[in-house]
């Protein structure tokens, strides 16, 4: 049996805002590691065990992201399925079981991994594995449960028995059931991963949730083939209804096994999170960045692009991006969500984008905006083209920094490099391309009556958007 790794990249994670935004969420953030996103982590863990080409189910506007990082690792024949909704994890696996089961012949083990979880014992990691492979070709449905350390309140529990059983599920508990369940001995942390026959969880959704498993059926035999991505139709995804593999299969199921992993493990869902699982220094601090401190512990404070310098604090999360500085008591880490929502209803965008944006192209950098004026930076990769486009709005000045630019501006085709500008009039149509080497540099200098991201109208785009 073939063991396929499906891996679930659905979530933003706005409790770790403002390093984390709704186009570059945590799992696409080096958090725990200098060289690795979360993401590339997950993955890059399951290689030793002889799996096949992995199965990445994510959100739409996350697609040339994610398929960069699964390039940049080495990652090249993943299948990345597409959803423009999520409907929860019951329906994204049965995306990723159906998109197993393509070729009849593959009798696919599925191991269903969140993208955001942090595991460095991989050896304990591979024995567990191996421990739940041997009973899912018997068609149980098995998910881990992490050996507790503490009287954790903010997970789910699962309660074991004897011969790998499932004797409960139980809800995330109050402090004083936390401890009852750490003192026992029965209870395990729920974890969210699990492995299982592609074919027995699709039969176990169909007897207990028919209504899932035939809307995301229907769903996904409409689905299309978009360069390197696997559409899923959004009309009739968005009927399914929106439910957890737990209530949905692994409650319901009499199938359902439970293998204890005993290995390091965090769901870093928050900053007090990352802070926990973090190496700290002799004050009980976590620095990351250009950070000084004097008289101060028990903090975590990360510098994206600037000095930080603490004194005499205490039990801070300090964080700082380009547009954006988190100042927070370490005890209130879940509300974040709060400032978030406050973000967004208040229109503005600091909840969405950092000042650098990447695109399938390249990348922007906001440097200056005002009324009527946005100045950016442009990277352009080597072969790489923006889409032939025009806006009602804005004029726009191109002078290329370094690098070879072939620009389209209305009826000409022109080659530019460094030093070199053109000019773009409202309503001309237009485009960019870097027939080069090297990375196209260049500063972009917008003006006009509206300066939004959406006053684009593209004619043809390569990525297909």
């Amino acid at each position: 049996m073939k063991i396929i790794p499906v891996i679930l990249s659905g979530g933003v994670g706005s409790r770790l805002w403002p390093l984390s935004r709704e186009h570059f969420p945590k799992q696409c953030l080096p958090l725990t590691d200098k060289e690795y996103s979360l993401l590339q982590q997950t993955i890059l863990r399951t290689q030793s065990l002889e799996v096949g080409d992995p199965i990445i189910v994510c959100n739409e506007d996350h697609r040339f992201l994610i398929a960069q990082q699964l390039q940049s690792i080495g990652v090249k024949n993943a299948r990345i399925v597409l959803v423009l909704e999520g409907r929860n994890t019951a329906p994204a696996i049965a995306l990723a079981a159906f998109e197993a089961m393509l070729d009849p012949s593959d009798d696919a083990i599925m191991l269903v991994l969140p993208a955001d979880h942090v595991i460095r014992d991989i050896a304990a990691f591979e024995a567990t594995i191996k421990q739940a492979v041997e009973l899912a070709k018997d068609d149980a449905l098995v998910t881990f449960g992490v050996q507790p350390t503490r009287p954790e309140t903010g997970y789910g529990y699962i309660r074991s028995g004897e011969h790998f059983a499932v004797v409960e599920f139980v809800e995330k508990p109050n402090l004083e059931k936390a401890q009852a369940y750490l003192d026992s001995g029965e209870y395990l942390w729920n974890s969210g991963m699990f492995l299982f026959r592609a074919k027995a969880f699709l039969d176990e959704l169909a007897v207990h949730r028919g209504d899932i498993y035939q809307a995301v059926s229907h769903a996904y035999q409409q689905r299309t083939e978009d360069l390197d991505f696997v559409r899923i139709d959004a009309t009739l995804f968005a009927q399914c209804p929106e439910e957890s593999i737990d209530f949905a299969v692994m409650e319901p199921t009499k199938k359902a096994k439970v293998v204890p992993y005993a290995g390091d493990w965090s769901d870093i869902g928050a900053w007090d999170a990352l802070y926990d699982y973090a190496d700290k220094d002799a004050d009980n601090n976590v620095l990351l960045g250009d950070v000084m401190v004097e008289g101060s512990t028990n903090c975590l404070i990360r510098s994206e692009s600037r000095l930080i310098a603490a004194v005499g604090v205490q039990d801070l999360v300090i964080v700082e991006t380009a547009d954006a500085v988190l100042v927070m008591d370490k005890n209130n880490a879940q509300d974040v969500k709060k400032v978030v929502k406050r973000i967004q209803a208040e229109g503005r965008e600091e909840h969405m984008f950092h000042t650098t944006v990447h695109r399938p192209w390249g990348s922007y950098q906001t440097v200056d905006l005002g009324n009527r004026h946005q100045v950016k930076r442009i990277m352009v990769k080597p072969g790489e083209k923006l889409s032939v486009q025009m806006h009602h709005h804005r004029a726009e000045h191109w002078v290329v920094v370094s690098g070879t630019a072939k620009v389209q501006n209305g009826d000409r085709e022109i080659l530019l490099t460094e030093n070199e500008s053109t000019y773009i009039p409202v309503g001309v149509v237009h485009a960019l391309e870097n027939p080069g080497k090297i990375p196209l540099e260049l500063v972009e200098v917008q003006s006009g009556s509206y300066l939004g991201e959406d006053d684009i109208v593209r004619f043809s785009d390569r990525y297909g958007r």
